[in-house]
């Protein structure tokens, strides 16, 4: 029933939204694809104006601009864009017309002194931007590389609102929200686990990321299923001109880039077709016993081993459309001090399109994805766990352009099973087998009014296993107070079905699995009836930007997030959900319960590019509590304070040089202490048992939940390579540097038992090379 009145709300907007989309008899739109001349990827960020107007755009990641609602008459088309030729057109307009472009634009000969995009520029005053950090390769090329193979996972640490748990099992943290609770799309495929165990580096190639747009809260409702953060990452498309590669070598892992044309671009065709691979592999385990052998484990090397594939063809078609089918597979293992392994796999692949009809000022993009993870952890004198989620996505975004407002509007279907097995603190037995279907729809309306930027957006999310419908109200706005000084604001309303499947008594949780949201939870809490299985929570963010002087620029964000309602395992499950246990408490038989929480703080970064040096400050004060019906307390992850500070030079005539650094402190995480022990008798035998004379196991005594606090963590990275070009296409880069210069003895966990210290990675120097071809 509730699906129906779903349906019945949102196919009348679509239909009114698709009628509105036709173009005006009475003007015409310029738009069209822009690519790069070299290798015929699509070039994103760029400014596309008519010279002479006020009327401009910039590309969207794939290189599309639109421009309408224009008068009949000559026009002047001009496109500029950093490290490429400025291109001019003349171009005669009809009324009710639509002129579409395929444009190449040239590299230029001489490179400008600075790495300011003029398209990022204009971005920031017309659209709102809040609590989001765009990332490309350039970017995270930037960082003293772990091990000297650059990585998003690198670059993330450094963003702001991001915690990262350490080197070793890190996960990521974003603003208050566990791992499950952030969302990473892969050209539109949901990824469930996209870090290794090593937690250094990700299951992406860097090499073949376009751009990621990382959202730490407040996202437009195009976006949902999560109630913390987004990551949505696009890869690029293979080189349609020349076959081309990239074969890269160090002390921790090797990667190859492998591209080249199915179907070459040219000036005469306007089709083309491209094939990208890449493959990454650690031999971390093999080599760090040769290389790092100093370690803790000493001549058992570092256990961490892991790969990754990814392939993607690419076809473009005339006027901006395209269409994309890729695949991907992942693997990982860690074994530590031969008392547990964790070992996890993931693949899965998707098709995209794009279709630019050539009336309409309207743009409608597709994908449709399949995804399947899988984690077992085995530990010696416990029970094993597993976690198995494996599902489908698919949605249809279409997209409208008008003088200085865009409509955005879609629909998204999501299919998944989980597959749960796990135990809890108190060894009672937890598992799930669940198919789960999600269908949403959204609406959102960005308006440029000069000054002011309004981006209000609805999204209503049912979720098909629950039975619940989930209204989501969002709104951003940004306003242009002078030139160089914007405010900017946005919140709004978010859900999630997900759980993630972790033990909170955990000093460290390499266990990263998922299972669905469940009716096995709490009638009550605190005496108010649970109406709803769903996680839900709130977000308020604002802040201001301010441009410094040239090349420098300030963000400043607060922001609260009410978790209103969480689910996790049930840490006092005693009992079994039965008729015999009926008269006990629902808190000490259900397999969930519920929990509240909130995360306040602030977030500060300020950036300095130019020419040779680029200077980036990250600076997170946070402030996170879960509470129960029983107990409130700091999630594991709760860290006070971060610093990030990032600095890069370029140095030579022909700035083939560059030294980096990244120097990371952050206060301690939250822990569980012990706080004695004692012998645990099974009674096998009944009231009968001679606890005088019978022999236990040894168990352990906790202390308040997260009462203690970790040493605090810093870490000093630094890097140096040269870059050798033989020609336009040749080039070899060395690269060489440390990780954890001062040997900092961060810690990793203490064995409970035998009270010994375990630490994260020490000093591990390394040298590496990269050729390309």
């Amino acid at each position: 029933m509730q699906i129906r009145k779903t349906l019945l709300i949102l196919l009348p907007l679509f239909a009114l939204f698709s009628g509105a989309a036709a173009q005006n008899k009475n003007f015409g739109s310029i738009k069209g694809t822009i690519y790069n001349a070299s290798n015929g990827n699509p070039v994103p960020f760029v400014n596309v104006v008519l010279e002479g107007t006020t009327n401009g755009s910039a590309t969207d990641i794939n290189g599309f601009f639109s421009i309408n609602q224009l008068i009949a008459g000559e026009y002047s088309l001009k496109i500029s864009a950093l490290g490429f030729e400025t291109y001019t057109e003349k171009i005669t307009l009809e009324a009710g017309k639509s002129v579409n472009r395929t444009i190449q634009l040239k590299p230029a000969a001489v490179q400008i002194g600075t790495t300011e995009i003029t398209g990022t520029k204009q971005d920031q005053k017309t659209e709102v931007l809040t609590s989001v950090t765009t990332i490309t390769p350039e970017d995270i090329k930037r960082l003293p590389s772990v091990g000297g193979a650059p990585d998003f996972a690198q670059y993330l640490q450094v963003t702001p609102g991001v915690i990262f748990t350490g080197d070793q099992g890190g996960q990521i943290y974003i603003r208050g929200g566990s791992p499950v609770q952030n969302k990473l799309l892969l050209d539109g495929v949901i990824l469930y686990n996209p870090f290794h165990s090593i937690g250094l580096f990700s299951v992406l190639e860097t090499d073949v990321i376009r751009s990621a747009d990382v959202y730490t809260g407040g996202f437009g409702a195009q976006y949902g299923g999560r109630i913390s953060s987004i990551m949505d990452i696009t890869t690029r498309d293979g080189n349609t001109k020349r076959f081309a590669g990239k074969i890269s070598a160090n002390t921790f892992t090797s990667n190859v880039v492998l591209e080249g044309p199915i179907k070459k671009m040219s000036e005469e065709s306007k089709t083309s077709a491209s094939i990208l691979v890449a493959g990454k592999y650690a031999y971390l385990p093999y080599s760090s016993k040769a290389l790092y052998s100093y370690t803790e484990r000493g001549k058992e090397g570092l256990p961490f081993g892991f790969g990754d594939g990814f392939g993607k063809i690419t076809i473009n078609g005339a006027n901006g459309n395209r269409a994309s089918l890729f695949g991907f597979a992942h693997t990982d293992r860690a074994t530590f001090n031969q008392v547990s392994e964790i070992k996890w796999n993931q693949f899965g692949g998707g098709l995209n399109f794009t279709v630019v009809p050539g009336a309409a000022n309207v743009k409608i993009d597709g994908n449709f994805g399949y995804s399947y993870y899988k984690i077992g952890l085995e530990e010696d004198n416990k029970d094993p766990r597993s976690s198995t989620v494996n599902g489908f996505n698919f949605g249809l975004d279409f997209t409208s352009y008008y003088k200085r407002d865009k409509l955005q509007y879609g629909i998204e279907t999501i299919g998944f099973t989980t597959d749960f097995e796990f135990f809890n603190a108190a060894n009672r037995q937890i598992n799930q087998t669940e198919n789960t279907t999600e269908f949403a729809g959204y609406v959102r309306y960005r308006m440029n009014r000069g000054r002011v930027v309004l981006d209000p957006s609805f999204r209503l999310h049912y979720y098909a296993s629950l039975n619940n419908v989930s209204p989501e109200p969002r709104l951003a706005i940004k306003v242009n107070v002078v030139e160089r000084f914007r405010l900017k604001a946005s919140g709004g309303m978010y859900s999630q079905n997900l759980i993630a499947a972790n033990n909170d008594y955990d000093i460290v949780n390499l266990f990263y699995g998922f299972l669905s949201g469940s009716s096995n939870i709490p009638e009550n809490f605190k005496g108010k009836p649970v109406r709803s299985q769903l996680q839900k929570a709130e977000h308020v963010i604002v802040g201001f930007e301010l441009d410094l002087i040239k090349g420098m620029s300030l963000n400043v964000e607060g922001y609260y997030k009410n978790f209103r309602q969480l689910t996790n395992l049930n840490r006092f499950k005693i009992y079994d959900d039965n008729a015999a246990n009926a008269d006990e408490e629902d808190r000490f038989k259900k397999d969930f319960i519920v929990e509240k929480g909130y995360a306040a703080g602030m977030d500060a970064s300020l950036s300095y590019i130019k020419d040779r040096l680029y200077i980036w400050a990250v600076y997170s004060l946070t402030f996170t509590e879960r509470f129960d019906e029983i107990v409130t307390y700091f999630p594991s992850f709760d860290r006070r304070h971060n610093v990030n500070l990032v600095a890069s030079y370029t140095l030579g005539k022909k700035k083939n040089w560059e030294i980096t650094a990244r120097w990371n402190f952050g206060s301690g995480f939250a822990f569980t202490q012990s706080a004695g022990y004692y012998e645990n008798l099974d009674f096998q035998d009944g009231i009968t048992t001679d606890y005088t004379s019978g022999s236990g196991d040894l168990a352990i005594l906790l202390a308040n939940i997260n009462g203690g606090r970790l040493p605090t963590y810093h870490r000093l990275d630094i890097g140096a390579k040269y870059t050798k070009k033989f020609n336009d296409n040749l080039s070899l880069e060395v690269n060489a540097g440390a990780t954890n210069v001062y040997n900092r003895k961060n810690v990793f966990y203490v064995d409970r038992v035998t009270f010994n210290r375990v630490n994260q990675l020490p000093v591990l120097p390394y040298v590496g090379f990269t050729f390309a071809f």
